[in-house]
Order: C-alpha cells, then sequence, then structure tokens
C-alpha cells in the first residue's frame, strides 16, 4: 500500500480521501445524479484538507469509462489525489441494477 510512504501527519491527511468517497456514496444513495454537483461535494472536501492536492475527481460511466455529467445506470466516481509526494486513489462503483 501507497500508505506506507506518509508520514503520521501524512497517514492523518489521508483520511479526507475516504470522507470524500463516502459522501459521494451518500449523496448517490439518496438519489443525487447530477455529476457535477458530487463532484464540486468531493472537491470541496478533500480542499478542507492542507496536505491534500488533487489531480482528479472523475465520475464516469462503466460502459465506456467516459466522463458523464448525470448518472447512468452504473459508473464509478474515481479520484486521486497527491498527500505530500504520494499519489493516493479511491473510488466507489455504483449500479442501480442491483
Amino acid at each position: 500500500s501507497r500508505n506506507t510512504y506518509l508520514s503520521d501527519e501524512e497517514r492523518s491527511a489521508a483520511l479526507v480521501l475516504s470522507r470524500a468517497i463516502f459522501e459521494a456514496q451518500r449523496l448517490i444513495e439518496g438519489g443525487q445524479r447530477d455529476a457535477a454537483t458530487i463532484a464540486k461535494a468531493i472537491t470541496t472536501i478533500i480542499e478542507t484538507e492542507p496536505l491534500a492536492r488533487i489531480d482528479y475527481v472523475e465520475i464516469v460511466g462503466l460502459g465506456d469509462m467516459q466522463p458523464v455529467a448525470t448518472l447512468g445506470e452504473s459508473g464509478l466516481v474515481a479520484i486521486a489525489v497527491y498527500i505530500g509526494a504520494t499519489r493516493l486513489i479511491d473510488n466507489y462503483l455504483y449500479d442501480f441494477n442491483e
């Protein structure tokens, strides 16, 4: 795991990724389908952490892995964030067919 490259302070800061992903999950499960709204919520959470630098926040469809404006039947919320010099990734897979 890349977490081994993090200092104790950076490891604590890295928790912002899971908070952001859980917020995306909460919004999606609550009925939000606008990708920009979800991406903004993720970005806002990550930006509260001074050690974090966003590489990307993307919401893509599973069929073609292309960015979407409105969530379709299934997709992926994917984030990559630098904490210090270490690039961390996290994601949330949603599927409304389940």
